[in-house]
């Protein structure tokens, strides 16, 4: 997960496909600004298909749009998106957002988001957090549980959705009922 620029695309070759015809990728030059979880190294690269039609993930090479990329490292420089991943204008996150990536986010790793498709859904599981952005606000995935609130772990193991300006207390991470 990073946050970066990009500053060039060129149209490459990625290998063959099985009846020996080459596969084209873009591959963008960026500038990543910051690495929130990956490897240790800089990402120079990212590689996506040549159209949406074969799930490409187009980006804009002007230098002057900055991205939140989540995407799937080789671990070389390397980064490959596609239409599933999230890629994000950083204009386009809200605050709370913003503030997760650095503090949040990673306090609800060992939680499951489970989508709520239609109304009614439930959890299976206490490490669960029921996502309901899908149902409740009309099939829109960047709702507001999306951009306001995390799922975070709390101290008895159970998970729960958070929304403040301030890291949790440890009054909320002992709460029993969400």
């Amino acid at each position: 997960v990073i946050r970066a620029k990009a500053v060039s695309a060129k149209e490459v070759d990625s290998g063959n496909d099985i009846y020996g015809n080459p596969i084209k990728r873009i591959q963008y030059e960026i500038k990543q600004i910051k690495m929130f979880k990956g490897p240790d190294q800089d990402i120079e690269f990212i590689y996506t298909a040549p159209s949406t039609a074969v799930c490409g993930r187009p980006l804009d090479t002007s230098g002057k749009k900055e991205y939140l990329i989540a995407g799937k490292s080789e671990g070389n420089g390397r980064m490959h998106i596609t239409l599933c991943d999230l890629v994000s204008t950083w204009d386009s996150l809200s605050p709370t957002q913003k503030k997760s990536l650095n503090q949040r986010y990673q306090m609800g790793c060992e939680c499951k988001i489970s989508r709520c498709l239609s109304i009614p859904c439930f959890v299976s599981s206490s490490d669960e957090c029921l996502w309901t952005d899908w149902a409740m606000e009309k099939n829109n995935v960047d709702g507001r549980q999306a951009k306001h609130y995390a799922c975070i772990k709390r101290s008895d193991g159970s998970c729960a959705w958070y929304r403040g300006a301030a890291p949790p207390k440890q009054e909320f991470l002992d709460i029993e009922d969400p």
